[in-house]
């Protein structure tokens, strides 16, 4: 990409990550778009206490962020699932994690009007989402815009879930097959869970962070 195209990119994404904000606050979301990702780890910091502990759910969007360790490294405590030694131990801390200060996660698309779709195998994520967590902060890559609410359901459907399904090869989905959703009902589906956000209650406990690059699924 030459630098003519990628200057084009940039101000289309500023200026789609400008409505996105406006839609998403006009939802009672607290809302931030930055084309930068180093901007936009100082701003996820900038809204978490330090007494507050953090947990997260999925998000290679965060992974990419690096904003797990990042946690660590500034000194919160965090309940991290990925540390635990056994398939328990890990229920147990996700469990936790639904009671935590802060939650961190992606989202797998927005609708232009300013709705997350979410779609989770367990529900964990989605319930963290939804009620338990005194704030919940999304990082989003501007790429998950859709142009509508149908739109969104299916770029979580078609595109996020799919890719998502091709981090567990032993899963016998056949989105791993063809590439795209099937509607299956098989045990290894991960989308057992289509959760829509269409309003943020209380005002501002959902915070959404945009940045104006592809990142994540």
């Amino acid at each position: 990409m030459d630098n003519t195209t990628k200057s084009f990119y940039e101000l289309r994404n500023s200026k789609l990550g400008t409505e996105l904000v406006k839609a998403l606050k006009d939802r009672h979301f607290e809302a931030a778009y930055f084309d930068d990702i180093s901007q936009a780890v100082e701003k996820v910091f900038s809204l978490i206490p330090k007494e507050h502990v953090i947990s997260w759910g999925g998000s290679m969007t965060a992974k990419v962020m690096n904003l797990y360790d990042e946690a660590e490294k500034r000194g919160y405590k965090v309940i991290n699932r990925d540390a635990a030694k056994t398939p328990e131990e890990k229920t147990d801390l996700m469990r936790q994690g639904l009671l935590c200060d802060t939650y961190l996660m992606g989202t797998n698309a927005l609708s232009q009007d300013g709705q997350l779709v979410n779609i989770d195998a367990y529900g964990n994520r989605v319930a963290a989402l939804c009620y338990g967590p005194k704030q919940v902060i999304i990082v989003t890559s501007i790429a998950k815009a859709a142009k509508t609410l149908d739109d969104a359901i299916q770029r979580a459907r078609n595109i996020a879930a799919p890719l998502n399904t091709q981090r567990f090869p032993d899963n016998k989905t056949p989105c791993i097959v063809f590439g795209f959703c099937k509607d299956c009902k098989t045990y290894d589906s991960i989308c057992a869970q289509i959760v829509i956000t269409r309003l943020c209650r209380p005002a501002g406990r959902i915070k959404v962070i945009i940045i104006g690059q592809d990142l994540g699924f």
